[in-house]
């Protein structure tokens, strides 16, 4: 199907790829187009360092070439939008990362926006994107739960991590609205945001949604 979003989720971790799938369940509909989640075989199981967001760029040039003809939108599922410019540049469709989109939708919700890290490291290479974005005085701030991508599965652990962190971006820093800093974070969105009490996006969510509109309006097709 010609209108077909693919997200792709740049590690090789399954259980990140399924998350992901199951937060754009809500997105699926009947006459919108089909929403593909797939892995990256070639990736590592965590995108966690600059490292392995410059590795992945590659493999990720050839699936959007192979998947062109097929594909309306191209969602790279990873907070560092790995290789974002250079596909945008060889690709036909729109080509959409999750940190940009992410971090757009939390500007048109509230006037301050904290990012919930997986990671301490992870932190300044968000930064250097941020301002890269134009958009750092609308940053209340950035904290990690100190855990890596394959550690998001402990249900319990990453869950009281991502309340504590939360209440601290909203509390101390000022955050009217939390974006979630990995696609691996998925499931805890909806409980997330009852325990603070202020919105959370999604970045898988918030970056399909906007696919969606980019194809439903045919702009795939310029």
């Amino acid at each position: 199907m010609a209108d077909t979003i693919l997200v792709i989720n740049p590690n090789s971790t399954e259980t990140v790829t399924r998350a992901m799938d199951a937060a754009c369940e809500p997105l699926r509909m009947a006459g919108g187009p089909a929403i593909e989640c797939v892995s990256l075989q070639e990736g590592p199981p965590g995108i966690e360092t600059q490292f392995h967001v410059d590795s992945v760029v590659t493999p990720l040039a050839r699936i959007v070439s192979e998947r062109q003809h097929d594909c309306g939108a191209f969602v790279i599922a990873c907070f560092s939008d790995p290789g974002i410019h250079s596909l945008r540049e060889l690709a036909r469709k729109p080509v959409l990362g999750i940190a940009e989109c992410s971090i757009l939708t939390a500007l048109t919700i509230g006037e301050k926006f904290g990012v919930i890290a997986i990671l301490q490291q992870s932190i300044a290479r968000h930064a250097r994107y941020i301002a890269a974005l134009g958009v750092r005085d609308r940053l209340a701030g950035e904290l990690p739960v100190g855990l890596g991508v394959t550690e998001l599965v402990d249900a319990g652990k990453t869950y009281e991590r991502m309340v504590e962190t939360g209440k601290k971006l909203r509390d101390d820093h000022g955050a009217d609205v939390v974006v979630m800093g990995c696609a691996g974070m998925a499931h805890y969105r909806k409980p997330l945001q009852a325990a603070l009490g202020i919105p959370v996006v999604e970045p898988t969510q918030a970056a399909v949604a906007m696919a969606i509109g980019r194809v439903r309006l045919g702009w795939h097709l310029l």
